[in-house]
C-alpha cells in the first residue's frame, strides 16, 4: 500500500525550513500568520500553508525548494491548480 508522501519527513521538513523564512504570502503579499500552529491551522484561513508555483496535477515537484512558495490558506485554495497566481475570470454558460 502506498503512503501519502505530504506525511512524509522530506515534506516536513520542507515545510519547516519554508515556514522558518517568514516571507509574506507569494499570491496577496500580506503577512502571514506563522503563530497558528496545530490543528487550528488546518482551518485558519490565514495560516501558513506550502504552495507550489508549478502545481503537483501540472508536474510539479512536491520536494523541490525552487517550487515550494509561502502562502495563506485562502489563497492557496483560492487559486487551486491553476499555473498563474491572477484569478481567471468565471465564463457563464450562456449570454445573459
Amino acid at each position: 500500500m502506498a503512503s501519502n508522501p505530504r506525511n512524509g519527513r522530506p515534506y516536513r521538513r520542507l515545510c519547516v525550513k519554508q515556514r522558518a523564512l517568514l516571507l509574506p504570502c507569494w499570491l496577496c503579499g500580506g503577512a502571514i500568520r506563522y503563530d497558528i500552529t496545530g490543528r487550528l491551522a488546518g482551518r485558519h484561513r490565514d495560516a501558513f500553508t506550502l504552495d507550489h508555483l508549478i502545481p503537483l496535477s501540472r508536474g510539479g515537484d512536491l520536494l523541490d525548494p525552487a517550487n515550494a512558495r509561502s502562502a495563506h490558506r485562502r489563497c492557496n485554495s483560492r487559486r487551486g491548480n491553476r499555473t498563474t497566481a491572477v484569478r481567471q475570470p468565471v465564463r457563464a454558460s450562456r449570454r445573459w
